[in-house]
C-alpha cells in the first residue's frame, strides 16, 4: 500500500512539470520594444479587418499552441539611414544635400501590421527602403527650390521632404522621428562666391570694429599717459614746494643770527641818530643865543638905519621932484596963459593963431620935461638908498661870516643828517663785509657829512679873505653900482639868512 502511494505521488509530480514544460513551450511574451506576430489560425484583432489571419501582441503574453502557430518578432526600435543626395536646384545649380532620418515601425496595431507584411523577414532592408522613398522625394523638393531659400529655410525644405514621404511611410507601417539635412555641398562654389560679399561686408565692419576698438584704446591709453603725466608733474610741484619751504626754513635759521645783530646794531645806530639829532639842536640853540641872535639885531639896526635914510632919501626926492612939477606946471600955466593972451591979441591974424599953437605946444612939451626929470630924480633916489642898504647888509655878513654859516650848518643839520641816511631806505637786503662795525662805519659816515661840509665853508672863506677880496655877493656894493646892487640881491640875502 505505501508503495502505491508512492508511485501516484510521483505520477502527479511528473504531469505537473510535465504541464510546466509545455506552458512554457506555449507562452510567449511580448517585450516593450518589439511586437509578436502569430500566425496559423484565424483571429480577430481591434482595429482590423476580420480574417487578416495572422494576431498582433505588444507589451504582453500570449499562449501559442507549437505546431499549430508560429510566433515572430517584429523590432519596434528605432533606425535611422544616412542621406546624401545629389540633386539640381531650380537654377540648374547642382548640389549634394547630405542628412539624417530616423524612423522606426508604428506603435499602432495597423502600423505594425503593414510593417510586418513588408520588412518581417527582412528588417535589415528597412534603412535601405527609407533612403530610396526620401531620396526621390528630396531631389523632386530641392529641384522646387532656389539655393537661397535652401539656405535661408532649412525648415521649409525639411517640412516639405517630411509631408512628401509622410503616405509612403505610412503605407510601409513607419513613422519618421526625426529628418535633419546636416550640409549642403556645392561643387561649383556657387555658395561660397554667394557669401562673398557678406563675408567682405562682415570682415569690412568687422576691421572697421577692430580699427573703432584700437582707436579707442590708444585714447584711453593716451588719456591714461596724460593723467599719468599730469599726476607725476603734481607730485613733482608739491615736492618742489615743500622743498622750498624746507629750504626757505633751512635759510632764515641760518640768517637768524646775523639778522638778530643786525636788528640790535640797528637799534643802536638809530638811538645814536636820536642823540646826534638831539645834540645838533642843542648846538642850533646855542649858535642861536649866541651868535643868530646878536647877529641879527645888528644887522636889523643897521638895515632900520639904512631903511631910514632911504626913505628920508626917497622923501626928499620925492619932495624935490614935486617941487619941480609944480614949477613946471605953474610955468606951462603961465606960458599957457601968456600964449592964450598973445592969441587973442592977434586972432585977426592968421599968423597969430600959428604963433599961440607953437606956444601951446612948447608949453605942454616944458611940463613933460620936467614931470621926466622929477621921476628920474626919485628913481635915482630910491636906487641909492636901497644900495646902502645891501651894503649894510653886506657889511655885517662880511663881520660875522663863520658865525653865519655854522648857524645856518646847526639849523640844517637834521636835514644834512636824513640825506645821509637817506641812501639806505630803499636797501631790502644789505651785505656787510665785517659785520656791525661795518654798519656802524656807514652810518657815521652819513652823520660826518655836514662837518666836511662846514670845513669846506670855512676853507673858502679864509681863502678870500687871505687874498683880500671881499665876497662876490658884497662886491657890486662896495663899488657903488646901482645895477650891480640890484642883480647881486638875492644871493647876499641868501648867505645872510
Amino acid at each position: 500500500m505505501p508503495m502505491v502511494v508512492g508511485v501516484v505521488a510521483g505520477a502527479a509530480v511528473l504531469a505537473v512539470l510535465v504541464l510546466i514544460g509545455v506552458f512554457k513551450m506555449m507562452w510567449r511574451v511580448a517585450e516593450p520594444n518589439e511586437a509578436l506576430v502569430i500566425s496559423g489560425s484565424n483571429h480577430r484583432t481591434e482595429g482590423l479587418e476580420e480574417g487578416m489571419g495572422f494576431r498582433i501582441v505588444t507589451g504582453r503574453g500570449t499562449l501559442v499552441l507549437p505546431g499549430v502557430q508560429a510566433v515572430r518578432k517584429l523590432s519596434l526600435d528605432l533606425n535611422e539611414t544616412e542621406l546624401s543626395v545629389d540633386c539640381v536646384t531650380q537654377q540648374g545649380i547642382p548640389l549634394k544635400v547630405r542628412g539624417v532620418v530616423i524612423f522606426k515601425v508604428g506603435d499602432d496595431f495597423v502600423s505594425i501590421a503593414n510593417a510586418a507584411r513588408r520588412f518581417l523577414d527582412q528588417q535589415k532592408m528597412m534603412s535601405e527602403r527609407v533612403h530610396n522613398v526620401f531620396a526621390g522625394h528630396l531631389r523632386s523638393i530641392v529641384g522646387g527650390l532656389t539655393v537661397e531659400d535652401m539656405i535661408r529655410d532649412r525648415d521649409k525644405l525639411t517640412g516639405q521632404t517630411r509631408a512628401a514621404c509622410g503616405t509612403e511611410m505610412e503605407k510601409l507601417g513607419l513613422i519618421v522621428d526625426s529628418l535633419q539635412i546636416h550640409e549642403i555641398e556645392d561643387p561649383t562654389g556657387y555658395i561660397q562666391n554667394l557669401a562673398m560679399p557678406h563675408a567682405a561686408a562682415v570682415q569690412r565692419d568687422a576691421r572697421i570694429a577692430q580699427a573703432e576698438a584700437n582707436r579707442l584704446a590708444t585714447e584711453a591709453e593716451q588719456q591714461s599717459f596724460a593723467r599719468m603725466a599730469e599726476a607725476t608733474r603734481d607730485s613733482e610741484i608739491l615736492q618742489a614746494g615743500y622743498q622750498a619751504e624746507r629750504d626757505k626754513a633751512a635759510a632764515q635759521a641760518r640768517q637768524a643770527g646775523p639778522l638778530a645783530d643786525a636788528a640790535a646794531r640797528q637799534e643802536v645806530v638809530v638811538q645814536e641818530t636820536r642823540v646826534a639829532e638831539l645834540e645838533a639842536h642843542r648846538r642850533e640853540q646855542q649858535l642861536q643865543a649866541d651868535v643868530r641872535k646878536p647877529a641879527d639885531a645888528k644887522a636889523y639896526e643897521k638895515r632900520t638905519l639904512a631903511e631910514a635914510e632911504r626913505d628920508a632919501r626917497i622923501s626928499a626926492a620925492q619932495a624935490k621932484a614935486k617941487e619941480t612939477e609944480l614949477a613946471a606946471a605953474a610955468e606951462a600955466t603961465r606960458v599957457k596963459a601968456a600964449a592964450g593972451a598973445d592969441a587973442e591979441a592977434t586972432k585977426s591974424r592968421g599968423a597969430a593963431g600959428a604963433a599961440a599953437t607953437r606956444a601951446t605946444g612948447e608949453a605942454e612939451a616944458a611940463a613933460a620935461q620936467a614931470r621926466g626929470l622929477a621921476d628920474a630924480e626919485a628913481v635915482r633916489a630910491k636906487g641909492l638908498a636901497e644900495a646902502e642898504a645891501i651894503k649894510a647888509r653886506a657889511a655885517a655878513l662880511a663881520e660875522n661870516q663863520e658865525a653865519v654859516v655854522a648857524q645856518q650848518l646847526a639849523e640844517n643839520w637834521p636835514e644834512i643828517v636824513k640825506a645821509g641816511a637817506s641812501a639806505f631806505g630803499n636797501v631790502d637786503n644789505m651785505v656787510l663785509l665785517n659785520g656791525a662795525d661795518g654798519m656802524a662805519e656807514l652810518f657815521a659816515k652819513a652823520l660826518t657829512m655836514g662837518g666836511t661840509g662846514l670845513g669846506l665853508a670855512r676853507q673858502l672863506l679864509a681863502s678870500m679873505n687871505q687874498n683880500g677880496q671881499p665876497p662876490a655877493a658884497t662886491s657890486p656894493v662896495l663899488h657903488g653900482g646901482t645895477a650891480g646892487a640890484k642883480s647881486q640881491k638875492v644871493p647876499v640875502e641868501q648867505d645872510a639868512e
